[in-house]
């Protein structure tokens, strides 16, 4: 699957756009406040948490309002998986913070 964003031309103020744009914009910035302990360990998945929270907002959004059904069906399986791994990451955090 090519991830280049030469497919995406569409209304730019369409609620799509809107939603993509809010969730990037968010987890971008949550992404740069949660990454400087110092620790590589800790720092890679307090980035990776909102990263993964920001994957489940924009599968939100496609479920909103996209009609492919193969995509929606991707964006179920995107939401399941990143919940588990952020739960994951999560329990990892907080057994290993103070490393």
């Amino acid at each position: 699957m090519k991830h280049d964003m030469a497919g995406m031309a569409t209304d730019a103020t369409s609620p799509s756009t809107e939603g993509y744009k809010a969730a990037m914009d968010k987890m971008h910035a949550d992404m740069m406040a949660n990454a400087n302990s110092g620790n590589p360990d800790v720092d890679f998945v307090r980035g990776m948490i909102p990263h993964h929270q920001g994957a489940i907002d924009m599968a939100k959004v496609e479920l909103a309002n996209g009609k492919d059904p193969e995509i929606r069906k991707m964006a179920e399986a995107v939401i399941k998986a990143q919940e588990a791994e952020i739960k994951e990451m999560q329990a990892w955090l907080a057994a290993h913070q103070a490393d």
